[in-house]
């Protein structure tokens, strides 16, 4: 019998997996060589904070773990060979808006690291019964604005324009350019949205040219250094936190397929192509692959004339085979997610490409939910309900005082 059940008072329904965290915690002591003893006081002492509360609060050392943990178990990340290497900034105590996003600009600075790129995540208070003490609305900590033009198509990243939309809103005032870092959008329960500037300081870039063709800096093209997840939930043992921003580094495709080149992107392949002077006149011609490989090549040696850490892809699949086998040789299952682990350009030149992967999905995890995506589009979704105003992001701004009104 609890305390609680002598004095008269029910227990809270528990709001968490017991199971899940006894499982985490047993993992958490065998990984970690602790004794038999310390692992039976624990999960005596969880099961006791379950029963009075309906959760239980990781412990610095579990949380550290837990983190590095589900960077080793994230499927669709080829990079995870230096899983134990990731800084965990444990920021579970920060609940108001202005001190997170002075904890992201901290991150973010930690992460640069004046170029050599470190592995780094921020983890702010858990979810509870309530839902997430804090949430960032932001797909990444540093992401590029995109404004619809009145001709059509957009200037920007097209990926932005609805949380462009929604900073507007919200009082922020875009430069109208191809790279507006967007303003952080934090929000924190039974408060409204904030918004905080990224002072240009903190977010390093870097411009692209190439080594052999020098008009291509011409063209005006960046990109940031620091790839900074900050929508996706961590869950460990049975707790989820929804705010907690992390990051590895680049991988060159990344960049030089998928952000400038993708069709819904930057779309910079037919300006290449004509700048190459290759028939783009049909794609029977493989312009658009000779055009792509001469973009990937500038994005590899701008970073490396900079000195910021990046990838390459033929490099990071062999790591990511490395990863592989130490993680079979320590008896763990690897998942992987073919379909990213596969570099977005010669695949099947790459080693990865030729084999079947584990698809199970352990945890501790990181998890993209769908509100979280639609959230990072600039539409409200849970456990915010809905915002007051019409418009693509739906949601009425105080200009004057830069906050979204939340209604439930």
């Amino acid at each position: 019998m609890t305390t609680d059940q002598r004095n008269g008072r029910h227990p809270r329904a528990a709001v968490v997996d017991q199971g899940e965290a006894e499982r985490f915690v047993r993992q958490f002591h065998d990984e970690s060589g602790l004794d038999d003893a310390a692992l039976h006081t624990r999960l005596i002492a969880i099961r006791r904070q379950i029963a009075e509360t309906g959760t239980y609060r990781h412990t610095a050392e579990e949380l550290v773990f837990g983190a590095k943990a589900a960077w080793r178990n994230s499927a669709r990340c080829i990079g995870r060979l230096y899983w134990q290497s990731l800084r965990v900034r444990d920021r579970r105590h920060v609940t108001n808006a202005a001190d997170v996003a002075a904890e992201c600009l901290a991150h973010l600075r930690t992460a640069t690291n004046a170029g050599r790129i470190r592995p780094v995540i921020t983890v702010f208070p858990q979810d509870d019964a309530e839902g997430p003490p804090v949430l960032i609305w932001n797909e990444q900590l540093v992401r590029y604005a995109g404004y619809l033009r009145f001709e059509g198509g957009y200037t920007g990243d097209p990926n932005g324009f609805g949380l462009t939309e929604l900073a507007t809103r919200l009082g922020w005032e875009g430069a109208g350019g191809r790279f507006d870092v967007l303003p952080l959008i934090v929000q924190t329960r039974g408060n409204a949205l904030q918004m905080f500037e990224i002072p240009p300081d903190d977010v390093l870039e870097v411009p692209l040219s190439h080594p052999g063709l020098p008009w291509f800096a011409e063209l005006g093209l960046r990109w940031h250094a620091v790839p900074a997840i900050s929508h996706m939930r961590l869950r460990i043992g049975g707790l989820s936190y929804s705010a907690a921003p992390f990051n590895g580094w680049y991988m060159g495709t990344e960049i030089g397929v998928r952000n400038l080149c993708d069709a819904d992107r930057y779309d910079i392949l037919p300006e290449v192509g004509r700048r190459l002077g290759l028939d783009t006149s049909s794609t029977r011609t493989l312009w658009r692959d000779q055009a792509l490989v001469e973009v990937n090549r500038a994005v590899l040696h701008s970073f490396d004339t900079a000195g910021v850490t990046v990838a390459d892809h033929h490099t990071e699949s062999a790591r990511f085979l490395r990863h592989l086998a130490r993680e079979e040789l320590a008896g763990r299952s690897c998942p992987a997610d073919w379909s990213w682990i596969v570099p977005p350009m010669s695949g099947a030149l790459t080693p990865v490409f030729h084999r079947y992967y584990d698809e199970s999905r352990p945890r501790p995890d990181f998890h993209l939910d769908d509100t979280a995506r639609l959230r990072a589009r600039g539409i409200p979704a849970p456990p915010y309900r809905r915002c007051s105003g019409t418009g693509p992001a739906r949601c009425d701004a105080t200009q004057a005082g830069g906050t979204g009104r939340i209604t439930s």
